[in-house]
């Protein structure tokens, strides 16, 4: 029973990572920084609609 409370304990220590430091000016920490910038260089690598796709079906279908 000793052992299995060590490992318990030993294994939720292992689990707690280092936590994001604290929020600077804009109340943003480092690690929400990085992924927004990643969000953002995935929405510029996106190919532009085009013309067929920026129009649903629906509206085409009513303007004719």
């Amino acid at each position: 029973m000793r052992t299995l409370c060590l490992l318990a304990a030993t294994l939720s220590l292992a689990a707690c990572g280092q936590s994001d430091p604290s929020p600077g000016p804009d109340d943003v920490t480092a690690g929400e920084t990085e992924a927004l910038a990643e969000a953002a260089e995935m929405f510029e690598a996106r190919p532009e609609p085009t013309a067929s796709a920026a129009v649903p079906a629906k509206a085409a279908a009513q303007a004719e």
